[in-house]
């Protein structure tokens, strides 16, 4: 008996074991084929489903595989970060500071750093892709994010305004550097390196600004000023197309293919101006045109007071280095006593224009180009131009290229000589950079409207011509005596 219970006690369990062990597997089994579904779910989703899930801040690997982790990369760097740093903060002086310099706005006359620490937070890589699609090169993006603990404090100067710290605090850098290596048959096989900003996905810099024993209020628009500046070096030096080419040492080499090139010439005709925003109290605003592909490059309209239908019909040309990422910026402003006010901005991509072809076209003025600083809604009019975009051949290319270094030393010039406050200050009538596709380039001066520029920097003081090339500028009534300009 007890033998009989023994075996079908047996059969009983081996029986259940079969059918838990059954279960079990059709339960792995179905479980297996959700993830299956999952992963191919995931695999059909494209970057913009990804950002939607993740939001702006995902490592660039999850939606490109291409990017590869380098866990033991960001290892290494967080152990080297102090001399890193110390290294990094020693070339940012020497390198950003000229660039403050070049690209500060008209309303500051010095901008330089007081205080440069990057802190003792790392940066991090969260992914590099390794490309080889030019022979004799090698490309790395790396995806870059910062969100360290710098010290960085600038020495704010403007006219009538003692030297003001700012600082800027909760620093974090997103963006996706592209390094381009110049292959080379001689140790270390390297002759030359590329470094710029990828334009897309665009580069993130977020800050905040505080002054330092001050306030921000002493001079008005600083954070808009300090905003632009940052934003101009970005996008006019190190932002894709644009590019640093450092040639390393001991090897010789041409690094003129490695350098951008003009590659064609806009021709841009001002004609008018409708329904602009009025934006003095008494008359009507003095509106003007400030247009620029390139920041280091603006040249600007003449003045029509008191009115807001204006007509310039006035022509410029300027160089554009890529058509397929850069855009013509048109500000239209309103001369005032102090700081000029701006009445609207307009862009046109380049890439929207076909070559040799004219067009008139009729921009809307928006408030600004970042949607997200666009407060006022309201209408502010419209502005109307003709465009002639002009491609470039390789001799033209070349004598472009000199012209356009040309126009930057003789703006550097006129920067020193007092003339201009800025290089980012637009050129009018009264001082103008002229040049040419043949290679030529002078600055002319206009002695009949460098009076009406004193009369405008004076608040329209009297100007008295004494002869020929003097000027006598009467400042009894905003200074402790007369002023004279020898021209």
């Amino acid at each position: 008996m007890g033998l009989i219970s023994g075996i079908i006690m047996g059969m009983i369990f081996g029986i259940g074991l079969m059918a838990g062990w059954e279960r079990m597997m059709r339960y792995r089994s179905a479980k297996r084929i959700r993830k299956a579904a999952d992963i191919k779910l995931l695999g059909s989703l494209n970057r913009d489903d990804i950002k939607k899930i993740c939001g702006d801040n995902f490592p660039e690997w999850i939606s490109f595989p291409v990017y590869e982790q380098v866990k033991w990369l960001n290892k290494q760097l967080t152990k080297l970060w102090p001399f890193v740093a110390e290294a990094a903060t020693m070339v940012i002086r020497e390198s950003v500071e000229p660039l403050l310099e070049d690209y500060r706005p008209p309303g500051i006359t010095s901008l330089k750093f007081s205080k440069l620490s990057l802190g003792n937070v790392a940066p991090k890589i969260e992914g590099i892709r390794v490309q080889s699609l030019t022979k004799g090169q090698i490309i790395m993006d790396i995806d870059f994010r910062w969100g360290g603990d710098p010290s960085i404090i600038l020495a704010v100067e403007a006219a009538l305004v003692a030297s003001i710290p700012i600082q800027l605090k909760d620093l974090q850098v997103f963006t996706i550097i592209r390094v381009i290596f110049q292959l080379a048959e001689e140790i270390p096989c390297i002759s030359a390196v590329v470094v710029a900003l990828l334009a897309e996905p665009k580069p993130k810099i977020d800050y905040t600004l505080k002054a330092v024993g001050g306030s921000l209020t002493a001079i008005p628009g600083i954070s808009d000023m300090i905003d632009d500046t940052v934003n101009s070096i970005v996008t006019d030096m190190l932002q894709w197309p644009h590019r640093i080419v450092v040639p390393l040492g001991g090897i010789p080499v041409d690094t003129s293919e490695l350098e951008l090139k003009p590659q064609g010439n806009l021709k841009v005709t001002v004609v008018k101006a409708n329904d602009l925003k009025n934006m003095e109290m008494i008359g009507k605003s003095d509106p003007y045109v400030v247009l620029h592909i390139r920041p280091l490059f603006k040249v600007k309209t003449r003045v029509i007071d008191n009115n807001l239908n204006p007509v310039w019909d006035q022509t410029f040309e300027l160089i554009a280095e890529d058509k397929e990422t850069q855009s013509l910026i048109l500000e239209v402003f309103d001369e005032d006593i102090g700081q000029d006010k701006r009445l609207g901005i307009a862009q046109l991509p380049l890439i929207d224009l076909e070559a040799e072809t004219e067009k008139e076209l009729e921009l809307r003025l928006l408030s600004s180009l970042d949607t997200l600083k666009v407060k006022d809604k309201k209408d502010r009019g419209t502005l109307t131009v003709k465009v002639l975009y002009h491609q470039f051949n390789k001799e033209e290319q070349l004598v472009a290229l000199e012209a356009e270094k040309k126009i930057l030393e003789e703006r550097k010039k006129l920067r020193e000589e007092g003339i201009i406050g800025s290089t980012m200050d637009a050129l009018d009538g009264a001082v103008s950079v002229e040049s040419s596709w043949a290679g030529q380039s002078q600055v002319t001066v206009h002695p009949e409207r460098v009076v009406h520029l004193l009369q405008s920097i004076m608040h329209r003081r009297v100007v008295v011509v004494q002869s020929p090339g003097n000027f006598f500028l009467d400042t009894s009534r905003v200074m402790n005596g007369p002023c004279r300009f020898r021209l």
